[in-house]
């Protein structure tokens, strides 16, 4: 197979682009939900706005990406934010982890 001129310079700028990323998120964690068979849509989206300050169109993304692939990350930031973020909504019944 023939790789044209611009693979190796085409892979290079996107190693640069992820340890740029990865660079910039270090010390943040995200909170996961994980989809289940007993929450409703609706007090998932409600929960989010509620609890993680979500407008209600990026609520429902989220619980749609859920329900479809099993689990999102509804929110990015420093560790004890998004504890009490997780506590609140394993009160509520749904299933979250910081990772």
């Amino acid at each position: 197979m023939k790789l044209n001129k611009y693979s190796d310079a085409s892979r290079q700028e996107e190693s640069k682009e992820t340890a740029c990323v990865e660079e910039s998120n270090k010390g943040l964690y995200h909170l996961m939900v994980y989809n289940d068979d007993h929450n409703t849509f609706e007090h998932v989206i409600e929960m989010l706005v509620r609890v993680c300050h979500h407008h209600r169109v990026q609520a429902e993304q989220c619980t749609y990406i859920i329900h479809f692939t099993g689990r999102c990350s509804v929110k990015q930031g420093e560790y004890p934010t998004l504890k009490s973020m997780r506590d609140r909504l394993c009160d509520e019944g749904i299933q979250a982890e910081i990772k």
